[in-house]
């Protein structure tokens, strides 16, 4: 691509880099406009050669692309659109990694890597966090606090201790955690809740509201719901036809055993 036609697509696109910083400036941001201005200045980066390569020796569309693609990350977590954030984030990759010689670091940078940690931790995808995490500096996962927030809520996951992933969600580093941190927290709730059917034959209103960290009465009839729950005149959930199913089930201890000595055996002859 020519320098002239680059120029002439710059050019076009400061104007609509202009509004969209504009709209996203407000109070709260016009999400609807936002979304139209991205979708307009994605398509110059495309054709203007914004994005990063080798061949592109002008920084000012990188800048202005790498802008834009930040305020497209946050606005897919004010529409709770998944998908488009993970796509900014992997087009965000190559400006925050590749391009540190060339441009100067965005004060964005660690809160969507930040976000992009939680975002993952929150669907479970525990291989992906940690790929992640090798990109950073130990000083960067140790000292910034937008990284540190999902590092240690792994490190209570991994824990068992839910009570501190439970309570992290009041110490957020930015309001934007705040939407992934319900994914996480929702997910948490499924498998106690889960695990509280199998453990209990019976559970009070009041006791399985604080078992699932809940203060709110429709989001416990929701998950009551969700699991088939029924809530007898006692006022208590019972998981009896659970109860009845594993006190029933036969544990052959003679085969186990037998299996165990045979094992034994074959250990002594390989030794």
């Amino acid at each position: 691509m020519t320098s002239a036609t680059m120029d002439a697509k710059l050019k076009e696109a400061i104007p609509l880099y202009e509004k969209l910083k504009t709209e996203w400036g407000r109070k709260p941001p016009n999400v609807g406009k936002t979304d139209e201005l991205l979708n307009l200045l994605k398509n110059l980066f495309a054709e203007g050669g914004f994005y990063p390569s080798d061949s592109n020796e002008d920084t000012r569309g990188l800048h202005i692309a790498r802008d834009t693609l930040e305020i497209a990350a946050q606005c897919a977590i004010h529409k709770g659109d998944i998908p488009a954030f993970e796509r900014a984030l992997a087009q965000l990759k190559p400006f925050y990694f590749d391009l540190e010689n060339r441009i100067p670091e965005s004060p964005y940078r660690y809160l969507l890597l930040g976000l992009n940690l939680l975002c993952l931790l929150s669907q479970n995808r525990l291989a992906e966090f940690h790929t992640e995490l090798e990109l950073l500096s130990p000083k960067v996962i140790q000292t910034n606090p937008y990284i540190k927030h999902p590092v240690s809520l792994e490190q209570y996951l991994m824990e068992g201790s839910y009570n501190k992933v439970f309570l992290a969600k009041g110490n957020v580093p930015s309001p934007l955690f705040t939407f992934f941190m319900d994914i996480l927290l929702n997910t948490i709730r499924d498998e106690i809740a889960f695990c509280m059917e199998k453990s209990y034959r019976q559970v009070s209103l009041n006791e399985a509201a604080r078992i699932l960290y809940l203060n709110n009465p429709d989001e416990l009839a929701e998950i009551a719901k969700n699991h088939g729950w029924k809530l007898q005149s006692d006022k208590s959930f019972h998981f009896a036809d659970n109860q009845i199913k594993h006190e029933n089930e036969h544990v052959p201890a003679d085969e186990i055993a037998t299996q165990m000595i045979q094992y034994a055996r074959e250990m002594e002859i390989i030794i």
